[in-house]
């Protein structure tokens, strides 16, 4: 369970979205809302979380969110006994009281206790998305720490300015990995391509083409422990783009298609170190694919799935998969997306283990 603590100040207007999306990962918060910081917001804004003068047990982890100077000067000073549980502060001041030594000496003894503060450097509050993603990696686990850079969904090439080559990916299986990662302790975040919603408490990146697509994640990389490249990649892209929409009075017309970009060849190029997860999604067995991709892009593990199976694959809520290693594999029996992501993970821990 998380105790969110709300304070009286504006950043008080973001909390109920911050307690929805930490409840949509499927864990359990409560809130303390004292009547100064009802002059804020009111209980009305809350939903799917449950009200409470005092905690019903001992939380996993509190969040004081927004925390203003007094509240950030009682956790300091050892006034507070929530501070028993995995303490998360979202410091909400002005620029002036951010930077008062007073101010700054109690943040610097949170720190130095092992707090997690989420602070800007203006004084405001952080986004809720980085309040989330800094509350869900607060409650530890096998991958605490570790930062975890996810591609979900499916590119789109275009043809026109109305029309595109892309894939039925829904981005479902990319996503389900980032939840699960946050739950075991991870840092996430997610270069979604198309994909209709973010993943709560990740740091979202939304892109469109296969050339987005690389560029952000040959930036992020840079920042991250392990790769898990989950998005369904355009093999082929239109060799001229046509900027207004083509009409049907045009007639009878021919596609020219080009190969697009080595996303995977890349990062291995520039980022030798970085643990990656590639997919290999196929028609019928999808051993020998992965096990030949697992060869010739270098990766640490390859996904294998059969996608001409109904049921399975792009769009569904089940999938049945092969973890291919460089010694060893894995079979999937057909389980729930979030079921086959726990195993994804356990696998990749598993070997960034034996590679340490």
């Amino acid at each position: 369970m998380i105790l969110i603590s709300v304070g009286a100040s504006p950043g008080a207007l973001a909390i109920p979205t911050v307690a929805a999306e930490i409840a949509a990962s499927g864990t359990r918060v409560e809130v303390i809302l004292g009547q100064r910081a009802r002059r804020f917001v009111g209980p009305a804004a809350f939903h799917d979380v449950a009200l409470v003068d005092e905690p019903s047990e001992t939380p996993e982890a509190v969040l004081f969110a927004p925390a203003p100077a007094d509240t950030l000067a009682r956790l300091a000073r050892g006034l507070d006994d929530s501070l028993s549980a995995s303490t998360v502060a979202a410091p909400d001041l002005d620029a002036g009281t951010a930077s008062h030594p007073a101010v700054r000496e109690n943040l610097a003894l949170l720190r130095e206790d092992g707090r997690r503060i989420i602070e800007r450097h203006d004084g405001g509050m952080a986004t809720a998305a980085e309040i989330v993603a800094t509350v869900l990696g607060s409650l530890g686990g096998p991958m605490d720490g570790l930062r975890l850079l996810v591609t979900a969904g499916g590119t789109r090439e275009p043809i026109d300015s109305v029309r595109f080559i892309g894939n039925r990916s829904s981005g479902k299986m990319g996503l389900a990995v980032a939840s699960e990662a946050l739950r075991l302790g991870a840092r996430v975040t997610v270069v979604a391509a198309n994909v209709e919603r973010a993943e709560p408490g990740t740091w979202h990146h939304q892109v469109e083409t296969v050339e987005e697509l690389r560029e952000a994640v040959l930036q992020l990389a840079a920042e991250a422990d392990a790769l898990v490249m989950a998005a369904a990649v355009s093999d082929f892209t239109p060799a001229t783009k046509v900027s207004e929409k083509i009409r049907r009075s045009a007639g009878t017309t021919s596609l020219e298609l080009a190969p697009t970009a080595d996303i995977l060849g890349a990062v291995r190029e520039r980022y030798p170190d970085l643990f990656v997860v590639g997919f290999a999604a196929t028609h019928g067995d999808p051993v020998a694919d992965a096990r030949e991709k697992l060869a010739s892009k270098g990766t640490d593990l390859v996904v294998g799935n059969d996608i001409s199976r109904e049921g399975l694959g792009f769009g569904a809520a089940d999938n049945e998969v092969y973890i291919v290693g460089r010694e060893k594999e894995r079979f999937v029996p057909m389980a729930s997306k979030e079921e086959v992501a726990r195993v994804i993970l356990d696998s990749m821990i598993v070997e960034m283990d034996e590679e340490r």
